[in-house]
């Protein structure tokens, strides 16, 4: 641990206070490249307060709202609590919050019509609109999925893993990692606020990249 942070965990456990993790999550969205498997990565602006000019996956906390969407095929929260090792509430918002988060930054959507189809172009405006207003708070994502006539299929994801952020960080997640392939005829989006660049990198080579210094990834991104 470095020894700024070393002081700051000691100073925050001798006052009681080291910060409780929120739930989050986050999708590793992959595709079939011709040098293997591709992850789409973005890069976080180097003013944000946590994790700057990392590359990561689609993610972010848990919101409030993400417990009110029940248009959803696919296992079921209480599946996934038990799948994901948590009560349903908590499994329903790690979900929906994936989901979201990922249609957020990078317009990717993992719902559909019902249980057999998926949206298959989100690139309209009313969707880009859509976007922008689910990442600023002025629309829930269940209300998206109603005005629409869509279901979140659950059924598009598979759970990963989880990690905590370390208790010395003044800023703590507990963040259940997931996956997803690219749904057939949607492309990424407009980059959001939070990042600076994006693309598609073949794992492979990014891990390469990482080795040899010139691309930064957070250990569970690893």
């Amino acid at each position: 641990i470095p020894e700024l942070l070393r002081d700051h965990l000691e100073e925050a456990e001798r006052r009681g206070e080291v910060p409780v993790p929120r739930d989050a999550a986050t999708i590793a969205l992959v595709r079939d490249g011709d040098a293997g498997i591709e992850a789409y990565l973005m890069r976080r602006q180097s003013t944000m307060d946590f994790a700057a000019g990392m590359y990561v996956f689609p993610g972010g906390k848990v919101q409030e709202s993400d417990q009110l969407v029940e248009a959803w095929v696919g296992p079921s929260p209480q599946e996934w609590g038990t799948l994901l090792g948590c009560d349903a509430d908590t499994a329903r918002g790690l979900v929906v919050a994936a989901v979201r988060e990922t249609f957020e930054e990078a317009g990717t959507l993992l719902a559909g019509p019902d249980a057999d189809t998926i949206v298959a172009d989100t690139s309209a405006p009313d969707m880009q609109a859509a976007r922008l207003a689910l990442e600023t708070g002025e629309y829930g994502f269940a209300d998206f999925l109603a005005d629409r006539g869509l279901v979140l299929r659950a059924d598009l994801i598979g759970a990963w893993s989880h990690w905590i952020t370390p208790a010395f960080e003044p800023r703590r997640y507990d963040t259940r990692f997931f996956v997803a392939a690219l749904p057939k005829g949607q492309v990424v989006g407009e980059l959001p606020g939070e990042a600076d660049r994006a693309d598609w990198m073949p794992v492979a080579r990014v891990l390469e990249h990482v080795q040899a210094g010139t691309t930064m990834l957070l250990p569970p991104t690893v």
